[in-house]
């Protein structure tokens, strides 16, 4: 099926979850248009867009902006069914298995790999301040939450690792002859210990099914991607409508009606909110209707796993 507006990625090159979504897209033979975008705030291109998300990446189709990417992979499963990423029988025990690895996982080997030794790698080519002004970043984006300590980030991340290799002793990925859903989740964490605090890569060395894995999914490639600007991006959106919602069917589990003004936060990393109006609230996802000086009118998508929907208070 092909999309009726370009893909395009608001990405930036260190970012696992953005590395998970590159790997999708060059599983699915996708063409892509890349829009780097700033790792830290402010990000005004990005939330013209959104209208308050900042997490990376956001997928872009014409008018329509895709938020989280358990919500990016269902999107690109509808363009592109074939390779799929949930495989019958085991489609619900991959869905199980990515959602652990896109945040317990991913925590989990995170915070091991910015340790000091990690950020010390990853920021020994720019300024001080930068690694300043990205740990005080992260730390506001997780206001809140539990912190692990390096050790014990160590620990369960060895443990973590024997997991997946006792999972790839008689296959070539996680489910399987094919890479599914879950593999793409579980990836990118351990992918940036691998390439981009690789001081710390000796962690992988105990499992060597879990690197012939990794060099698997590395080989799958980010497909066709050419380069793109974030004002080329909101002037697509501008001159595009978002894509129709009939046939969306309703279901309220809030007590909020369509038209409400309202606004979705991540349920814990990074909560800035979007308000927009409710155009539709679907068994898997939230859709705001909302309008930007730059952007025009943009219809912005959540998944309802991990998010929050509350009504605004009218002034």
């Amino acid at each position: 099926m092909t999309p009726p507006s370009p893909l395009i990625l608001h990405h930036y090159p260190n970012s696992p979850f953005s590395e998970k979504v590159r790997l999708m897209l060059g599983h699915k033979n996708l063409p892509w248009q890349s829009v780097i975008i700033p790792m830290l705030s402010p990000k005004p291109d990005l939330v013209a867009l959104t209208g308050g998300y900042r997490k990376t990446p956001v997928l872009q189709i014409g008018a329509d902006i895709y938020c989280d990417t358990a919500l990016i992979a269902e999107v690109l499963e509808h363009l592109q069914p074939l390779p799929t990423l949930y495989p019958a029988p085991s489609r619900g025990l991959a869905r199980i298995l990515a959602q652990w690895a896109d945040t317990t996982l991913f925590e989990t080997v995170m915070a091991f790999n910015l340790q000091p030794k990690g950020l010390e790698q990853l920021f020994s080519h720019v300024p001080p301040e930068a690694a300043q002004a990205f740990i005080a970043d992260r730390r506001a984006m997780s206001a809140g939450m539990a912190r692990q300590r390096p050790q014990d980030a160590a620990a369960a991340y060895k443990s973590c690792l024997r997991r997946l290799s006792d999972m790839l002793n008689d296959r070539p990925f996680m489910l399987g002859e094919l890479a599914c859903i879950a593999d793409f989740a579980m990836y990118p964490a351990l992918w940036f210990t691998r390439t981009r605090t690789s001081v710390l890569a000796d962690i992988l060395s105990a499992t060597p099914a879990v690197v012939d894995w990794m060099d698997r999914m590395a080989a799958l490639g980010h497909g066709a991607m050419e380069k793109f600007s974030a004002r080329e991006a909101i002037e697509v959106a501008a001159a595009s409508a978002p894509a129709s919602l009939h046939g969306e069917m309703f279901q309220d589990e809030h007590g909020i009606a369509l038209g409400s003004q309202v606004q979705v936060s991540a349920e814990s990393f990074g909560r800035e909110p979007t308000q927009g109006e409710l155009v539709a609230a679907t068994r898997v996802r939230y859709t705001l209707r909302r309008l930007d000086a730059r952007a025009g009118t943009v219809h912005v998508h959540f998944p309802r796993m991990g998010y929050t929907l509350q009504a605004v208070a009218a002034p």
